[in-house]
């Protein structure tokens, strides 16, 4: 029987928890909403417990999380989520209870990296040493590899709290983030959308001034990150990505903002192929945990 290896996809608004090898290969996938850590883990516990009693133990356990979190294993607060702004969520330890419960090894990432590890593996970064992976949705996360490496450092990345500029004449909605106000998280995350246009994202109709605003603010981000990291290929996932008008509104500004600056073929001329949503769509996140935990 082939070794089976577990992912977890720990969300703001919901975690998701598979068991396999492969996107060729996934067992029953569940999906619950993220409550308290005590009672979201119990739920995670049992799911894997129940599986092992079926006859699917897992060899590993991968978690992709949403942060911040502690991801050197060198540190005593390895596997926690540190200062995010959920409540209830602050300084919970995530491997912790997972190794306890189950009683295998565990690899922890952000859940924007360990995206990144699966769209690497199987998906639209395949054969890519440097990239970037961003998720915009109910926060906004990014990470990735660089030199064929998960992007790691003093912590890990924070692609979503960058400042980016902001015309209060054009837009006067002051941003939501709880801790910079109008950083990019704060301008362009689903929240901010919801609240500057008092509907939600996936209410508003293509033509809505709304994602050309969006887009804007999307494509300066990617221009920084474009001018420091030199990635090979930026992929956008997450709901608000969902809106497919986003894409080309977003590749003509990065284009008009760099204005032939960086002189690559994949920005001019085959940007269709160089800003792409995630090929493995919305399992992105669990495959990568899949393909973390593989690597124990």
């Amino acid at each position: 029987m082939n070794k089976l290896f577990g992912g977890i996809e720990a969300g703001g608004t919901k975690f998701v928890c598979a068991i396999g090898t492969s996107p060729d290969d996934l067992r029953e996938v569940a999906r619950f909403p993220t409550t308290t850590p005590e009672q979201t883990f119990a739920q995670v516990i049992k799911y894997f417990q129940k599986q092992a009693a079926a006859g699917n133990a897992i060899q590993s356990l991968g978690i992709a999380s949403f942060g911040p979190v502690d991801v050197h294993p060198e540190s005593e607060t390895f596997g926690y989520i540190t200062s995010t702004p959920k409540p209830g969520w602050r300084n919970a330890d995530f491997v912790g209870p997972m190794k306890a419960a189950l009683q295998v090894p565990v690899a922890f990432d952000t859940d924007v990296n360990v995206a990144a590890m699966g769209e690497q593996t199987w998906g639209a970064a395949q054969g890519l040493e440097t990239f970037i992976y961003l998720t915009i949705g109910t926060g906004i996360g990014g990470g990735g590899f660089m030199n064929g490496k998960m992007m790691h450092g003093l912590l890990h990345p924070e692609m979503g709290h960058i400042r980016i500029p902001h015309d209060l004449k054009k837009d006067p909605y002051p941003g939501c983030c709880p801790f910079h106000g109008d950083c990019f998280e704060g301008l362009a995350s689903g929240p901010a959308i919801q609240a500057r246009w008092n509907m939600a994202g996936n209410k508003l109709p293509a033509d809505h001034p709304a994602w050309l605003l969006e887009a804007e603010y999307l494509a300066y981000a990617l221009v920084n990150y474009i001018c420091t990291m030199s990635p090979q290929k930026i992929i956008l996932g997450g709901g608000v990505m969902d809106q497919e008008s986003l894409f080309p509104l977003i590749r003509l500004k990065v284009k008009t903002l760099l204005n032939d600056y960086v002189d690559a073929e994949a920005i001019r001329s085959q940007i269709d192929q160089y800003i792409v949503p995630p090929a493995l769509g919305n399992q992105a996140g669990v495959l990568g945990a899949i393909a973390l935990a593989k690597q124990i």
